[in-house]
């Protein structure tokens, strides 16, 4: 054999052991999901294109927004904190639960001694919303019941209510939790009209209907416009939504929400509503927070790339996001309509949500009604800032982004029926590891 020939071979030789160690390596390879995506948050501040009353408008109301309260501005009786940016704060002010549950310091440098921490919260896990599915005669309940109560605070003498029983709840399987929502770019939701998300819903009907996909708005039971804030696209308007939280989290009536939820007159310790519109050249704090959140920007997503994750790795992501049918429910872009706040007319919106309700079967149902969702239903995740989220699901089960995907998945039983998303899980697990990481590589670069 020549000198050639032999240096052939032990090319040949070579390159068939790196295909093999390769092939092995490659067989080993599972996606995994990137994790929470580093750098800056892309999030947090203004819409750019704000006039001078606006820019004003969102510095008061983050201000507002920032802002904890007391006992004497009305700070229960029962609340689940004091503040709206100690919850939504992940990755900037108006996002979602951080990394560190903020609720630890009601019992211990808030001063509400009162109370005990509830099981379902722990100092790294999600900062969570309670409710219960039933009375104790059967009917349906479905309301927040709050995590505390201002009993033992200094400024509260004389206020001895208890906090919820919310073990024995535990026990009796009769209670589910819910986690903030983030709240980047939702004035450009409120803009979109009802007749874009029909039109949307309509699109693609065939495709839907081959994968199992219906879908249907929650609307207001007064005037049947389309809701879209929360959990069950059960509020109308970022100022009802504002006014229900204020009231609701904080306990703090409002010119929204007038009536003390727990009446005890040993507990009151402000006028009641405790936030009103103090004069005609003053707004109240459910205004100043409405327009915080309608002048907030959307998120900023890395379509270029971010850490390791190459712009090629996104775009084919997208690709499969598409293919497999994730789109027909999380719709990249909705556009708004014409509208007096000029910084918010004639917008696309890549919000991924169309802002519809879906049954998602027995595995993530919650059992709670509100308006016309179902106990199955929930409006479809808005997927823009997904990627600096630290926590996934409405009650925020899981860090990890695969097993989120995978929840969605759930055959029906004899309460629920089968989640719309099953055929769409069904074509994610049929992709080569490969496929599903570019697919995780652009969820987190969103």
């Amino acid at each position: 054999m020549g000198k050639t020939s032999k240096i052939q071979l032990l090319l040949v030789v070579v390159a068939i052991a790196l295909c093999g160690m390769f092939q092995a390596i490659h067989a080993d390879f599972l996606a995994r999901d990137p994790g929470v995506r580093g750098g800056a948050p892309g999030a947090g501040g203004p819409i750019p294109g704000l006039t001078a009353d606006e820019t004003e408008m969102f510095v008061v109301g983050l201000a507002d927004f920032s802002e904890e309260e007391k006992v004497d501005e009305g700070v229960g009786p029962r609340f689940n904190f004091v503040g709206c940016a100690g919850c939504h704060s992940q990755p900037a002010i108006g996002g979602t639960s951080p990394a560190v549950n903020p609720l630890f310091r009601v019992t211990g440098a808030l001063g509400f001694t009162g109370n005990v921490i509830p099981s379902f919260i722990t100092r790294n896990g999600p900062i969570r919303e309670a409710r219960f599915q039933f009375n104790r005669n059967g009917t349906r309940d479905g309301g927040v019941h709050n995590l505390f109560v201002i009993t033992g605070h200094p400024d509260a003498a004389g206020c001895n209510i208890r906090q919820e029983d919310f073990e024995t709840q535990i026990r009796n399987q009769n209670i589910i939790f819910r986690i903030p929502s983030p709240t980047f770019g939702v004035g450009l939701i409120e803009q979109i009209p009802d007749s874009a998300i029909i039109a949307n819903q309509n699109a693609d009907w065939f495709r839907k209907q081959a994968l199992g996909i219906s879908g249907r708005p929650n609307r207001n039971g007064n005037d049947g416009t389309i809701t879209r804030f929360g959990w069950k696209a059960q509020n109308q308007s970022l100022l009802i939504f504002s006014a229900e939280a204020y009231n609701v989290e904080m306990g703090i009536t409002n010119e929204g929400f007038q009536i003390e939820r727990d009446e005890t007159p040993s507990c009151q310790f402000a006028t009641v509503p405790n936030d009103v519109t103090p004069s005609v050249r003053q707004i109240g704090a459910i205004e100043n927070f409405a327009n915080f959140q309608r002048f907030l920007a959307p998120p900023t997503p890395a379509s270029d790339g971010y850490g390791n994750v190459s712009k090629f790795s996104i775009d084919k992501g997208r690709q499969k996001f598409t293919d497999i049918g994730c789109n027909l429910c999380h719709t990249p872009t909705l556009k708004t309509r014409n509208t007096t706040v000029a910084v918010l007319a004639y917008k696309n919106v890549h919000l991924f949500s169309d802002l519809l309700l879906h049954n998602m079967g027995p595995g993530l149902a919650d059992d709670i009604v509100q308006g016309v969702s179902g106990p199955g239903e929930f409006r479809t995740a808005l997927l823009w800032g997904l990627g600096q989220r630290i926590f996934f699901l409405h009650d925020g089960r899981t860090t990890d982004l695969i097993e989120a995907i995978r929840a969605h998945k759930s055959l029906g039983n004899s309460q629920f029926g089968p989640s719309e998303a099953n055929y769409v899980i069904y074509n994610f697990n049929a992709l080569s590891e490969d496929d599903k990481q570019d697919l995780l590589n652009f969820l987190r670069s969103l």
